[in-house]
């Protein structure tokens, strides 16, 4: 396996490859549709992706499917127009690059990508839809619970591609969601920031009302310039009831700027 692909991914596509082509050895990234790869002049592995492409409608003729590679990447995928040039054009690749069991790895990986693998392993996609995509990418594997498949309905445990003649699914059910359950302990295990779950961010706690300074400054200066209006300004000699609306006013300026406070509105129930 490609060590630049994450450890996580890199168990699932094991698996993946295995379901496809029923090895998942270094002899399983030369293998063509129908294991036909004998019948080839040299093995792919030692082609361009180029002369990969180039080969493919070829195979098409000779042995039923273009399927080529570990993960029977197709010359025209069965989800078209995505087409092998398509991941080229989106890798940034120039199709001299050799079909290496290396190339092979990474542009599964981009293809596992395509498939939600980050959103499923972060938590934002369940195992089934998941599986469901899956199982769109790579015909052997087959959907986790029913649903609209590429020729009609089809049952958890088929294809997606049932009925179209060519493709059935290799694996059971079971074997691929517990693929994707240990891929994904692989990757909170081991995972690299590409695959960390995201994490919440944490809310920001409001500062105690006891330890507000500007709580204690509004408290405060309220309380002294009650004092000071009795004091200075000779308040105490009028009349008791226009001492209670010059008190009520200057309690009430006092009041609203402590209820301001968002520590305050929060502790007093206020949105």
């Amino acid at each position: 396996m490609d060590k630049t692909v994450p450890f996580g991914a890199a168990m699932l596509l094991d698996f993946v490859r295995e379901a496809e082509v029923g090895r998942s050895d270094r002899a399983s990234y030369d293998v063509i549709y129908g294991n036909n790869q004998d019948k080839l002049p040299r093995p792919i592995t030692s082609m361009t992706l180029d002369e990969v492409e180039a080969a493919q409608a070829g195979w098409t003729r000779r042995f039923g499917s273009s399927a080529a590679g570990g993960y029977q990447f197709m010359k025209n995928t069965l989800d078209a127009p995505r087409t092998l040039r398509d991941i080229e054009g989106e890798m940034g690749l120039s199709g001299k690059e050799r079909f290496t069991p290396e190339l092979q790895d990474r542009m599964a990986y981009h293809l596992l990508k395509r498939r939600g693998y980050q959103a499923f392993i972060a938590g934002r996609m369940s195992r089934t839809e998941f599986g469901r995509r899956l199982a769109q990418e790579w015909a052997s594997l087959p959907v986790l619970a029913a649903t609209k498949g590429a020729k009609g309905r089809v049952g958890r445990g088929q294809s997606y591609y049932a009925g179209d003649g060519l493709n059935r699914a290799l694996v059971a059910p079971e074997a691929v969601e517990a693929a994707m359950e240990r891929a994904l302990a692989a990757a909170r295990l081991h995972g690299t920031p590409e695959e960390a779950p995201m994490q919440a961010e944490k809310p920001v706690r409001p500062k105690p009302i006891r330890r507000s300074g500007r709580f204690w400054t509004w408290l405060l200066t309220a309380g002294g310039s009650i004092v000071t209006a009795l004091k200075e300004l000779n308040l105490v000699a009028l009349d008791w009831r226009v001492q209670l609306a010059i008190l009520t006013v200057i309690v009430g300026f006092a009041a609203y700027a402590i209820t301001s406070m968002p520590a305050v509105r929060q502790a007093l129930g206020m949105k």
